[in-house]
């Protein structure tokens, strides 16, 4: 038997040079003209584009998993004080919009079944209301099908992230944009910086290494978002840090759509806009619900209520001017509650698959009795 042949690195660093440099075009494009979460959608449009042109895109496996950490640990900075107390003040709220997600998971992977003949797997990851780093973390763990899944979960952040500030606009909902701070990095912030990246690795390890599904980062944010809603750390991750991740994950993502025909991508397509159909219209149902109950902002309440990107929606609020507790208490409730259940259900929706799949042994004849 002859040996593998060898290793080409340099091939390999070319080729991890080409997908980088292709994924920062794509995430700068969308991420600089201010759409939010443009720098991940932006990165994982581009990588794919190249794909599908027949460019191998290539990740290394250690690069992929300090991604992992990195976007982690940002998810975790969105814990505050104020956001967790502004759960305790929403009981009402807080109570309707898990009803909403729960409704909008079940709904929107029936969906996916029914109507496209999708994966049970498959289908409830990319009906997940929100988290897609956390999603497509968990479908490259689970072997889901990560260009479905990633071509659903992008489109729905894109539409969101574009339709909804400007239907809000037109509907008179939004006052005028707000100054935001800009603050600079000192000593302590660096240091707090440091100690944030090293507690959040070792818990990332040790959540991986006792194989809890998407450990790296779901280690990494636990423990972050430890650190920040309690208040021992204030600082965050730099943009330019969290940026080059999102492009880094966008690459991840990307590259998986390699081999895609046209016919496969637009029945991904007709999936994608499907499955956010389902998911809009049962948010505006459940937010149509809350506004009639309680004295809501109609613009706070379909902010709240939008399956979008955390850090987008959060954004939105303060350039819409709507209250940013109030928004970020529930999308904290939101990304919290599908990060704790999704890994949970993904793995036993997995393994009754794996059950159902694997034949059955056969059963033995009873003795003949007289």
């Amino acid at each position: 038997m002859s040996p593998p042949p060898p290793i080409d690195r340099f091939a390999s660093l070319r080729r991890l040079a080409e997908t980088l440099a292709i994924a920062a075009s794509g995430g700068a494009v969308l991420g600089l003209i201010g759409v939010p979460a443009g720098w991940l959608s932006g990165s994982i449009l581009a990588v794919a584009g190249a794909s599908l042109a027949g460019r191998p895109m290539y990740i290394p496996t250690l690069l992929m998993r300090a991604i992992f950490v990195l976007i982690g640990i940002s998810l975790g900075a969105v814990v505050t004080p104020e956001t967790l107390h502004g759960m305790a003040t929403y009981p009402i709220s807080i109570a309707v919009l898990l009803l909403a997600m729960t409704v909008i998971s079940v709904v929107g992977a029936g969906y996916l079944q029914l109507v496209h003949r999708w994966s049970r797997v498959d289908a409830f990851l990319a009906a997940a209301p929100g988290g897609m780093s956390q999603v497509l973390t968990l479908a490259i763990e689970f072997g889901g099908d990560l260009r479905a899944i990633a071509i659903v979960q992008s489109i729905r952040v894109v539409v969101i992230a574009v339709g909804l500030p400007a239907g809000l606009s037109l509907l008179g909902l939004v006052g005028q944009p707000v100054a935001r701070a800009s603050g600079t990095l000192s000593i302590a912030v660096l240091d707090e910086l440091a100690i944030l990246v090293a507690i959040s690795s070792v818990a990332a390890i040790v959540a991986h290494r006792v194989r809890f599904p998407g450990g790296l980062l779901f280690g990494a944010m636990i423990s972050s978002a430890v650190l920040h809603g309690t208040g021992l750390i204030h600082a965050v991750m730099p943009w330019w840090v969290t940026n080059t991740a999102m492009v880094a994950m966008g690459a991840v993502t990307g590259s998986r759509f390699a081999n895609t025909s046209p016919r496969l991508l637009l029945n991904f397509v007709a999936a994608a806009f499907g499955s956010f159909a389902v998911a809009v219209a049962i948010s505006a149902v459940f937010a149509a619900v809350l506004i009639s109950l309680l004295s809501v902002r109609a613009g706070e309440a379909m902010i709240a209520f939008a399956p979008g990107a955390v850090d987008a929606m959060m954004l939105l609020a303060l350039a819409l001017s709507l209250d940013p507790v109030y928004v970020g208490a529930h999308h904290l409730t939101r990304i919290l509650f599908v990060s704790l259940t999704m890994p949970l259900v993904a793995r036993w929706n997995a393994r009754s698959l794996r059950i159902k799949s694997e034949p059955k042994p056969p059963q033995k004849r009873p003795p003949f009795q007289d």
